[in-house]
């Protein structure tokens, strides 16, 4: 079996006075999708953005590719291979769809733009308003252009927080689709409540309650434990 892309080791985040994560820990092997799932306030959110060095990690160790990312600033992972989406999409409303594509180059060479080609052939929607103010497009729109401008890099790591929140039925199908299609190039480490989509793009999950990993398995084997689901998602 080839190294976990990403592991975590006794974690603890806190913010502010609060004690977020409890002791998180977790080895993420490369390839297809890996679902972090929980209520409310699990600490799914505050997992992803100390991974990527948003929130300083107060104890533990953090690897990506075998590498201690602990101390290390966002642009930092970012530039060894780890890109993130997250839950408000932090689109630049102000700039064009071209503009946001462009900034979020971390190398604007022919290679980028190569990816950008394949990338605007997984939405394509968004070439109907390459040159529209970001700020303007619809929710669904926003949350694609949010996943697709972190795909014109080469990340082996793809961090997604929520993108179904707020979307209509169809627009979250189209979304599936879209992310069935990205795990088969990138490994994706995705949070999300809709639990039909995230048993359609992962298949392995872990299940965080209060700070804490409770559980560890299958999707498929997670969708047969009724008990499991409703104690810990409410399902």
């Amino acid at each position: 079996m080839s190294d976990p892309i990403l592991s975590l080791k006794n974690v603890h985040t806190h913010i502010e006075q609060h004690h977020i994560l409890q002791g998180v820990s977790f080895d993420i092997n490369p390839g297809g999708a890996t679902i972090l799932l929980g209520r409310n306030g699990a600490g799914k959110s505050t997992t992803l953005k100390t991974v990527m060095g948003l929130l300083p990690a107060s104890n533990g160790s953090i690897l990506f590719k075998g590498r201690g990312i602990n101390k290390k600033k966002p642009y930092e992972i970012a530039r060894m291979g780890m890109g993130f989406v997250p839950e408000d999409k932090a689109i630049l409303a102000t700039l064009t769809v071209e503009e946001n594509f462009r900034l979020s180059m971390l190398n604007e060479n022919e290679k980028s733009h190569e990816n950008l080609e394949e990338v605007l052939d997984l939405f394509p929607a968004l070439k109907k308003f390459w040159k529209t103010q970001a700020g303007l497009l619809s929710g669904g729109q926003k949350q694609m252009l949010a996943i697709a401008r972190v795909l014109v890099c080469d990340h082996s790591l793809l961090l997604i927080d929520e993108p179904s929140k707020g979307l209509a039925p169809i627009v979250v199908e189209q979304l599936g689709e879209s992310l069935i299609k990205i795990k088969d190039k990138t490994k994706v480490i995705l949070v999300e409540q809709n639990f039909n989509l995230a048993r359609q793009v992962g298949l392995d999950c872990f299940i965080l309650d209060d700070g804490h990993v409770v559980y560890q398995g299958l999707m498929e084997e997670l969708a047969k434990d009724k008990a499991l689901m409703k104690n810990y998602l409410g399902i």
